[in-house]
């Protein structure tokens, strides 16, 4: 399985990534935090890790640790507008809860 951009993600990492001059993609993880135990880590990557796993969606490289892996595998990064907020958005089959704030997570 993979981690994968939806085309309107990839784009606005592209264009992240245009503005910033450099950059080999994005960097997803996961993190210890929140009221559920787990949250979503991004940030641009210039060079990737031996170990990690790198994924490509519309042009753009995932990048991805093996310890995050085994709770991404199959998530979906959409970018949404909702109101008069956007960003992204995790589309995760492995999550069974979700904190009320939605920042956090837990498999």
């Amino acid at each position: 399985m993979a981690v994968t951009l939806t085309e309107k993600a990839a784009r606005q990492v592209q264009k992240h990534l245009n503005a910033r001059g450099s950059g080999l993609g994005l960097r997803v993880a996961v993190k210890t935090s929140g009221c559920s135990g787990l949250a979503y880590a991004l940030e641009f990557v210039d060079q990737s890790q031996p170990e990690d796993q790198a994924f490509e969606s519309f042009g753009v490289k995932v990048v991805v640790d093996p310890k995050s892996l085994a709770y991404l595998e199959g998530t979906e990064l959409d970018y949404v507008r909702e109101g008069l907020t956007e960003g992204f958005k995790f589309n995760n089959p492995n999550v069974k809860n979700q904190c009320g704030c939605g920042e956090s997570f837990n498999v």
